[in-house]
């Protein structure tokens, strides 16, 4: 008997934990959108938002004229949160595809010399930016709204 019921949780179970996973995102040539979250240590939100407008909002912007990203969001909270699951920013892209996505873009390094000559002062603010920054995480979300009938 014993041995059936380890059976039985060998063979079920992967087919559970499928079950209550997500439904996968679009197809290959959809656009796909991810989420990513960003908490700062306390008293440093603001410092935190100044240096990522400055140093990263503008390269997304060039990802969108670039036709890699479809949209960029950025948002913050309007309440609080308990500390465990505080963020203090939220950016959403949505991009061209699946691949875009998930791969980086070859043509990064040459875009921020350009946006930035002055690496030494571009790669000082983007420690300072990380420095302060208590946790980050990514986060790929699936639109499973049913469609209009």
């Amino acid at each position: 008997m014993r041995a059936h019921l380890v059976f039985l949780s060998i063979v079920a179970l992967p087919s559970l934990a499928a079950a209550q996973g997500s439904p996968p995102q679009s197809a290959a040539n959809q656009p796909y959108t991810m989420e990513y979250y960003y908490k700062t240590q306390w008293g440093h939100q603001q410092e935190f938002l100044q240096l990522f407008l400055k140093n990263h909002y503008p390269l997304l912007q060039k990802e969108v004229e670039g036709g890699r990203i479809l949209s960029v969001k950025i948002e913050t909270p309007a309440n609080h949160m308990t500390e465990d699951s505080r963020w203090d920013y939220r950016v959403t892209l949505k991009f061209r595809n699946s691949a875009t996505a998930t791969t980086s873009n070859p043509d990064e390094p040459a875009l921020i010399r350009q946006l930035w000559p002055d690496q030494a002062t571009f790669t000082r603010e983007e420690q300072r930016r990380f420095e302060i920054l208590l946790a980050h995480w990514d986060l790929p979300v699936t639109n499973i709204t049913p469609a209009k009938k």
